[in-house]
This record gives C-alpha cells, structure tokens and sequence, in this order.
C-alpha cells in the first residue's frame, strides 16, 4: 500500500518458450511468470514503469516468493510495506527457471536447457511488450538470493546492455569454499546407491527429501550447468572421481570459470558501468559465501569498480528482509533513468 492506500497488485501471467523446447530433462516450457505491478498501474495508463527481476535460489522458482509464510511477509507483502515508506513504484517478475535437478542457475546449458536465453531473450521481451516498462538497462534492475544471487550478478556482468542494477544476496562465490566441502558426502551417496542415474533414481523415487539428499542434488545440479558433456551418459561431468573423491582437474577448471572471482576481469567492465552493485552475505554462512563476499570486494576495489557491501550477523537461511535494504536502493538506481 502506498501514501495514498492503493494496493500492488499480482498478475499470474504464464509463458510458453520456444527456447526451452526439447531441453534435455523434460522440463516443462510453459511456466507460470508472476508479475506484482505498483499501486496506481491501472489508475495511470500512460505512465510506463522501471522492472525488476527477482531470481530465486536452488530449489526456488519465482512463485515461492509469494508464499505465505508466518512472521515474515512474502515479496508483495513487503513491496506494499515499502511503498508504504516511499518505495518508487516499480514492476517486479518473478521467473521460473527451475529444472529437474533444482535449478539452472541461470545459464545455456546442454544439459539442462537454455535458460539464460530463456530470461533474456523471452521473458524480458515478454514483459516490456505486455507492461508498461520502461524499457532498456536504465530502467531494469535484478536481485536474488544464494543461486538467485549468483543468476544477478551474471545478468550484471554477461548482460550490461539489459540491466543497470545489480543486488546479491548471499550468492555462489569462490568456488573452492562454497561447493568441494560437499563433494566427499556426494561421492560417498552416490557410490553407495551403486552410481549416478541409480542416485538420480532413487532419490526421485523418494516420498521424502532430506537435506542430504539435496547436498546431493546441489552437486548434480551445478555439474550439469558448469560442467555439460553431451557425450558423457547423463550429459554432464562431475568434478571429482566417484572412487577416490580426486579432483579431476579438467572438469574442475570448467568449473572455476564460472567463478564470479575468475570471472571479474572478464566482465570488469559491465561491472564498472553499472548504476548498483550491491552485495551482503551473513557472517556464519554455512556454505562460506561470505568469504566469497569478501572476496570478490576486495577484487572491486582494487579495480576500482564501485559497490556496496553489507555483512549481518546471521546464516543462509531465512534472509528476505534483507530485501528491505536491496530494493530501495534498486529503485532509486532505476529512477535516474
């Protein structure tokens, strides 16, 4: 609700790719694409709006963020919070991009699906041309959080002529830290279910996931989008020998390419024309992205590369009222368009 009392408002909108067709685990091409319009949309039909992208975690897809939820308001609930204390108005959109493995973290993969095209080549069209946007990078911001944070800052640095600001919240950083502490428990389930696809199986066959089953999947997932192989059985390879747990040295360099920390001097310049770069992480992170945070700061600020960074004291969990810190100062970006 803003100062005058009107209300956002959720379009449930659906989309049916063409990119998406045929990807190679099945997933589905027509998805649902929430969009939370501002209060007074419909009351000001000439007036045309900045959009931001709010791009989920593992596991995530754009809907859950207007879940209810207890104590804690959901993505429209804090939206009408904030333009209750003077948010401009913005339209927000809600991707899809889950997949069979929990998620695509936003980019072209042979093993999983385009969807990195799918984002920038449909859903953004999609958007300006059935919305009242403003459209073009000045006006077009993105933040997510843990993988979303990850897809926002490759929106940032892979596609400069989309968007102008960039929020990441607790995203995957630093390889090294973030992701191989996993791999040992990996290897150990995946050995003893007698191989990958007899995991794969039997975890789907499962009327109840738990958490290390998806440890397990997060591996899975984040091989196929870093590390595809179209030769190789399931289209992918993993890093390490299942036998052994040695890293294999080849797979892992796909791997660390795909680092945000390898890949700033590759993208420095998106970086460096962005109107935002802002990042926070909590200080007892459990998959360590602080130190990636912290990391990928000081690479920032040795290139002389303008961001924001914000510690709390605090894990990976529960975070989205650090969404109060990020999208006003998304907004106000956006609004020097």
């Amino acid at each position: 609700m803003d100062a005058t009392g009107q209300t956002t408002r959720v379009v449930w909108d659906s989309l049916t790719s063409q990119v998406l067709a045929g990807n190679p685990l099945g997933d589905p091409v027509t998805r649902r694409l929430p969009v939370i319009l501002p209060p007074g949309y419909d009351a000001a039909p000439d007036r045309r709006y900045p959009t931001i992208y709010a791009l989920t975690g593992f596991t995530g897809r754009g809907t859950m963020l207007l879940n209810d939820s207890a104590w804690q308001p959901n993505l429209q609930e804090r939206l009408d919070r904030l333009y209750a204390a003077g948010l401009p108005p913005v339209i927000v959109v809600l991707p899809d991009c889950f997949t069979r493995y929990g998620g695509s973290q936003y980019l072209n993969s042979t093993a999983t699906g385009p969807y990195e095209s799918y984002l920038v080549e449909e859903i953004i069209p999609y958007v300006d041309h059935h919305y009242r946007t403003l459209a073009g990078a000045p006006a077009r911001g993105v933040f997510g959080k843990s993988s979303g944070g990850y897809g926002a800052l490759m929106m940032g640095m892979r596609h400069p002529d989309l968007f102008s600001a960039v929020a990441c919240h607790s995203g995957d950083l630093f390889f090294d830290l973030c992701y191989r502490p996993d791999f040992p428990a990996a290897a150990n389930a995946i050995q003893k279910a007698g191989g990958l696809p007899a995991w794969i199986q039997a975890f789907e066959a499962k009327a109840r996931k738990e958490g290390s089953d998806i440890a397990v999947m997060e591996v899975i997932a984040m091989a196929a989008c870093y590390s595809p192989n179209p030769a190789a059985p399931l289209g992918f390879d993993l890093p390490f020998d299942l036998y052994t747990c040695v890293l294999r040295d080849a797979v892992w360099a796909r791997w660390l390419a795909w680092d945000p920390i390898q890949m700033l001097d590759r993208y420095a310049e998106a970086l460096r024309g962005l109107r935002l770069l802002f990042l926070d992480c909590g200080t007892r992170d459990e998959y360590n992205l602080h130190y990636g945070a912290r990391r990928l700061v000081q690479l920032l600020q040795e290139r002389g590369i303008a961001y924001e960074h914000e510690e709390f004291d605090d894990g990976h969990m529960n975070i989205p009222y650090r969404y109060d810190v990020s999208l006003p100062k998304i907004a106000a970006a956006l609004q020097r368009s």
